[in-house]
This record gives structure tokens, C-alpha cells and sequence, in this order.
């Protein structure tokens, strides 16, 4: 598992206006700046920086056409965070184990 691409993963994903915006492009098959842009009470400018943030992150690709920029999700980005949340499921796996043993001792 590598530290620094969960890192910047998690920074990324920290912001919460950012998070919104990522939301929105996971939910479209493409969309435009301008598209995100349109209802969000966010600026274009600060758009364009968090979907740049989303690019270095690896969460988001995007593609020029004339003068508009799409952009879609990359699944592949999310894939250190899985992985740190894989690492951990046995830990929680065993918990829940032990939660529902002694939820039947409780109440039989």
C-alpha cells in the first residue's frame, strides 16, 4: 500500500465543495465546466481548480473539444482508497462477528 497516492487521495476528497463536485461528474457520463458550473453557487474559476485538484488526484479525465473541456470519472482513481478500506475489512468483519455474538447472548 502506498502512503503518498492515499494521501493526496484523501486531501483531495477532504474538501467538501470538492467532493460535491466529483459527485457530480461520477453521476454524469460527461460533463462540461460550464454544465457543473450552472446551479452549483460556485464560481467557474473555482470549478476549474478543483476539477484540476480532481486530475492530479487521478479521480477525473478530461477531454478538449473546441473550447470546452469534459470531463468523466476514472474508477482506477479510487483504487488506493480501496485498497486501505480492504486492509481493514477482516478488522471489521471480526467485530461485527463478535457484535452479533453478543447481541444473542443478550437477547436469545
Amino acid at each position: 500500500m502506498q502512503a503518498a497516492p492515499l494521501d493526496t487521495l484523501m486531501r483531495t476528497l477532504a474538501d467538501p465543495t470538492r467532493r460535491a463536485v466529483f459527485e457530480r461528474v461520477v453521476n454524469a457520463q460527461e460533463i462540461s465546466v460550464a454544465e457543473l458550473t450552472q446551479g452549483s453557487g460556485v464560481t467557474q474559476s473555482a470549478i476549474s481548480q478543483h476539477l484540476g485538484s480532481l486530475k492530479r488526484a487521478g479521480l477525473v479525465i478530461d477531454r478538449a473539444q473546441g473550447r470546452n473541456v469534459y470531463y468523466r470519472a476514472d474508477p482506477q482513481g479510487l483504487a488506493p482508497l480501496a485498497d486501505w478500506m480492504g486492509h481493514y475489512g477482516a478488522f471489521w468483519r471480526k467485530r461485527f462477528a463478535n457484535l452479533r455474538t453478543l447481541l444473542k447472548d443478550i437477547d436469545p
